[in-house]
């Protein structure tokens, strides 16, 4: 990872992900590549972004230890720690 990538990069699970200066949590994800961030507790169902303006529950990603965060809310911050594959909801 080069400077300027550490500079616009979080962590998520521990790896960094690099993210354009205004983009959300969601979005950094979606530009990844990845759909899918976490699953149901009942059934294993795979969960990532589906309203995208906060009304569902779906993207639900813990930030900087606090568990519920919907990550099509939450600004992409340089340096923040982002955990995933939480089951707070069905």
């Amino acid at each position: 990872m080069t400077a300027e990538t550490a500079e616009t990069a979080f962590t998520v699970d521990g790896e960094p992900l690099p993210f354009v200066p205004g983009q959300t949590l969601a979005a950094a994800f979606v530009a990844s590549g990845r759909v899918a961030w976490r699953t149901t507790r009942g059934g294993q169902r795979p969960r990532g972004i589906f309203c995208g303006i906060g009304v569902c529950y779906d993207c639900l990603v813990t930030v900087d230890g606090t568990g519920g965060q919907r990550a099509c809310l939450v600004q992409a911050r340089a340096g923040m720690a982002v955990t995933t594959g939480e089951a707070d909801d069905e």
